[in-house]
């Protein structure tokens, strides 16, 4: 059986262009300045200052400019060939606990630099921007909390996880998950999280931590497992779906990424989110994944100065 990355689109310019602009625009070409469908069309023999075609150049004759399919997207104003974004893209999007800027630079044969900025562009394009709430009727919904960071405090009056960052997750079983980097776990900073994420007719699960205590009769049942007295399963109240996706992503974040600092953890958080959203076990293979991410793609303009601040 042939390898996915034999597609011609990882390895030749105008196939990757092609397809990226099947993908972009499955109705027609957008003018991305004007946003008039079915104006544009191709401009041919176009060569930029070194002389080398300007491959998937298009002219919109609605408002009379030249653009690509990159405009708007998050690899607009890139130097790095698209084929190359393509390979970039399957590796993230193929690797369960994803893939290091180092592996990114080794493999692909970028500048470490452009390979950490490529997959944080890669991660923004992951970052869903509208979502429905989780659960409904009959449906079960577990949250927990974890913390990420340096094992041990730097400062000798840290204690506990005051040194960490702490991360919320949301899962509906069977179904996606959700992951959002806060200040504080406590009622006050979970309530609006968990009242807009998940619908109230659901079934809510969670250990006996007191900040879901109040939060819980929110929701049609709310049900505890009492895991400092070591039970993690009574009946169909568990939080263990919850837990197995922390062990996905405490051993990609330690594993492979080492160390994010509290700017970046957002993204870190979009692109396990994405991947275990996009899992085999909704029928979503790694082609179909990769597919999904560079259809995000649009609208998400990330400057390397904006990376490097937020």
């Amino acid at each position: 059986m042939p390898s996915v990355l034999s597609e011609p689109y990882f390895t030749d310019e105008q196939a990757a262009f092609d397809r990226l602009e099947a993908i972009v625009w499955p109705d027609g070409i957008v003018c991305p300045h004007c946003g008039v469908i079915g104006k544009a069309a191709a401009l041919a023999g176009v060569k930029d200052k070194k002389g080398r075609d300007r491959i998937g150049l298009k002219k919109c004759y609605a408002c009379r400019k030249q653009f690509t399919v990159r405009v708007g997207t998050v690899f607009e104003a890139s130097h790095v060939a698209l084929h190359i974004w393509f390979q970039a893209a399957f590796l993230m999007c193929s690797s369960k606990k994803g893939i290091s800027s180092n592996q990114l630079h080794r493999t692909l044969g970028v500048t470490l630099k452009t390979a950490w900025f490529m997959s944080h562009r890669l991660r923004e394009a992951m970052r869903v921007l509208q979502i429905e709430p989780l659960g409904g009727a009959g449906k079960d919904v577990e949250a927990d909390e974890t913390y990420i960071g340096n094992k041990r405090p730097k400062a000798r009056n840290a204690r506990g996880y005051a040194h960490k960052h702490a991360v919320v997750s949301l899962v509906e079983r069977g179904g996606k998950v959700r992951s959002q980097h806060v200040n504080e776990v406590n009622a006050a900073t979970l309530r609006p999280i968990l009242k807009a994420q998940i619908n109230p007719a659901s079934w809510l699960n969670t250990d006996e931590s007191a900040v879901y205590r109040s939060i819980g009769k929110e929701f049609k049942y709310h049900f505890t497992v009492e895991h400092g007295a070591g039970e993690y399963v009574r009946g169909g109240a568990h939080t263990n779906t919850i837990e197995g996706f922390f062990s996905i992503f405490k051993r990609g974040m330690v594993g492979v990424y080492q160390h994010c600092s509290s700017a970046h953890l957002k993204r870190y958080l979009a692109e396990f989110d994405f991947r275990y959203n996009q899992r085999i076990a909704l029928g979503v293979d790694d082609t179909e994944r990769t597919r999904t991410a560079l259809a995000g793609i649009v609208g998400k303009r990330l400057t390397y100065r904006a990376g490097v601040s937020r």
